[in-house]
C-alpha cells in the first residue's frame, strides 16, 4: 500500500454556518464548498472542547483533554500543556516515516522547550505556540528562529505559503501536515478591501472582519489544493478540514461577532450544541467515496485511531484510546454502535458540576455554567496577554495557587433529545427524571475517571 499523506486543517472558532454552503453563501468559502461537494461532511461530528487549547490535545491524543493535562486555555499557568507522557499522532505517524510538520497554532504547552511542537513528534514548526497572535504585527516561531510581522504580510496568507512549501519539500515521501490557522480567532484584523465587501452587505463591523478572515484562509486552502494537483499527489492525499469549536458570539472591543450558526444553541465556551459540534470535511479520491453526507456521531478523540487505519499503521497495543475507529462510517458501511460521549470545561480545576455534557444516542444530558467557575482573574488575563508577545520574558509558568472561588449550588441539569430537537430549545428532563438520573450518574462516573491520576 502507498501510504497517504495526510493534511489535517483546523480552523479557530468557526461553526457550520461560516460555509458558504450552508449559510446561502452569506460568506465567500468556494474551496470549502468545493470539498463539502466532492468529499464527506460529517454532520453530528463534535469537538472534544468548547474551548482551544483541551480540544487540540484531544485531537492529537486519541484521549479526553482532561486525561492530557490540558484542561484550560491558560498557557501563563501551563493549563493548556500536553503532558509530556501523552504521545501524539505526529510520534505515531513520524514513527513510521512520515514527515512531519506543523503549521500556524500550537497551543498545547508554551515557554518550556520540553512542549515545543518539534519536541513532540513534528520535524518542522512554522507557528506560535499560545492562544492567539496579530494578524499583522505577529511572532513567529520558524523552527526557532523568531520572526516578527512587518505589517504588510497577513498571517493566514503566511501559513498558508508555509503549508505549500512543506507539501512541496515532501511531495516524494509522506507526509502529516497539521495547518492549524488561527482564523477566524480574535484579533479581529482582515485586508481592508476584502472586509469593506461584507460590511455592504449590512453586516456589523466584527461580523464583516471574521467573515472576510475567513474568505482569506479559504483563499489558501484553495491555493494548497492547486498545488497538490500540480504536484500529481492530490488524489493520495487525505484532506481534513475541521474547527477547534463553535463559533465565538460575543464581543471583541465593541465589536459583536455574533452571527447564523445554522440555529445551534450557544458558542464557544459552552457544551451546547453551538459550542462543540464542528464542521467536519473530507477528502481522499484515492480510498473513499466522495460526495456524501452522513449524520453518524464521531468525536475528536477518534481520528488518531481511524487515521492510522486508513494509513494502515498498527495502533500500539499499550496506547490507550478514548476514540474509536470510524473508517467504516467514512467507507459508507454503517454506523455501527457508538459509545457515550462526555465534555466539561471550565476556568482552573475542572468542577464536574459545572459546563458538562454527555451524548448518549439521540439524548444529551447538559449541565449548565456556573458564572463563578467560569471567571478569569485580572492577574492570568494579564499574564495571558503579555506572553503572546514577550515570552521571552517569562522563565517559568505562574505556579501561585489559582484563585479563591466561591462555587454555588448547580443549577438542575437540562436533557434533550437531538433528533427531535437539534437546537437544544425544549428540556425534557421533568418528564424523564430516570433517564436523567442514569446519564447523571454516568456523567459523574466519567468524571471521576479522567481526572484520576
Amino acid at each position: 500500500m502507498i501510504k497517504p499523506n495526510i493534511i489535517l486543517i483546523i480552523a479557530d472558532d468557526m461553526g457550520y454556518g461560516d460555509f458558504g454552503v450552508f449559510n446561502n453563501q452569506v460568506s465567500c468559502t468556494p474551496h470549502l464548498d468545493a470539498l463539502v461537494a466532492e468529499g464527506i461532511t460529517l454532520t453530528q461530528h463534535y469537538s472534544a472542547s468548547p474551548v482551544c487549547a483541551p480540544a487540540r490535545a484531544a485531537l492529537m491524543t486519541g484521549r479526553y483533554p482532561h486525561r492530557t493535562g490540558s484542561i484550560d486555555t491558560l498557557e501563563a499557568r501551563g493549563l493548556d500543556r500536553l503532558r509530556l507522557d501523552e504521545i501524539t499522532m505526529a510520534d505515531l505517524l513520524g514513527s513510521t516515516g512520515y514527515a512531519t510538520g506543523l503549521v500556524g497554532k500550537w497551543h498545547n504547552g508554551a515557554l518550556d522547550p520540553r512542549y515545543h511542537p518539534r519536541a513532540r513528534g513534528f520535524d518542522e514548526f512554522v507557528g506560535f505556540q499560545g492562544g492567539w497572535n496579530p494578524y499583522y504585527r505577529y511572532r513567529l516561531d520558524r523552527n526557532g528562529a523568531i520572526d516578527y510581522g512587518d505589517r504588510e504580510h497577513y498571517l493566514t496568507d503566511v501559513f498558508s505559503a508555509a503549508a505549500i512549501d512543506f507539501v512541496e519539500r515532501h511531495s516524494s515521501q509522506p507526509f502529516f501536515l497539521q495547518l492549524a490557522y488561527n482564523a477566524p480567532h480574535f484579533p479581529l484584523e482582515a485586508p481592508e478591501a476584502i472586509a469593506r465587501k461584507y460590511t455592504k452587505q449590512g453586516f456589523g463591523i466584527g461580523v464583516s472582519l471574521i467573515y472576510a478572515m475567513i474568505e482569506v484562509m479559504d483563499a489558501g486552502i484553495g491555493r494548497l489544493c492547486e498545488r497538490l494537483e500540480q504536484l500529481g499527489i492530490a488524489d493520495n492525499t487525505i484532506i481534513i478540514f475541521t474547527s477547534d469549536n463553535g463559533p465565538a458570539l460575543g464581543e471583541w472591543n465593541g465589536f459583536s461577532q455574533r452571527r447564523w450558526n445554522c440555529q445551534f444553541n450557544g458558542g464557544k465556551g459552552n457544551t451546547y450544541e453551538g459550542g462543540i459540534r464542528v464542521p467536519l470535511i473530507m477528502r481522499w479520491r484515492d480510498g473513499l467515496a466522495g460526495g456524501l453526507r452522513s449524520d453518524a456521531m464521531a468525536h475528536f478523540t477518534d481520528w488518531l485511531p481511524t487515521l492510522l487505519n486508513l494509513a494502515d499503521i498498527d495502533k500500539p497495543q499499550d496506547l490507550a484510546l478514548d476514540g474509536i475507529d470510524i473508517s467504516s462510517v467514512l467507507r459508507g458501511e454503517g454506523g455501527g454502535i457508538y459509545p457515550q460521549r462526555f465534555w466539561q470545561w471550565n476556568r482552573y480545576t475542572p468542577l464536574g458540576s459545572c459546563n458538562a455534557a454527555m451524548r448518549d444516542g439521540d439524548w444529551k444530558l447538559l449541565r449548565p455554567q456556573i458564572r463563578a467557575a467560569m471567571q478569569v482573574s485580572p492577574l492570568d488575563t494579564a499574564l495571558d496577554n503579555a506572553i503572546k508577545y514577550r515570552p521571552e520574558l517569562f522563565d517559568d509558568i505562574l505556579r501561585e495557587p489559582e484563585p479563591a472561588r466561591q462555587i454555588p449550588e448547580p443549577p438542575p441539569a437540562l436533557l434533550f433529545n437531538l433528533a427531535d430537537d437539534p437546537q437544544e430549545r425544549q428540556d425534557l428532563a421533568e418528564q424523564n427524571p430516570h433517564r436523567v438520573a442514569a446519564m447523571e450518574a454516568a456523567l459523574t462516573d466519567w468524571f471521576a475517571d479522567v481526572n484520576a491520576l
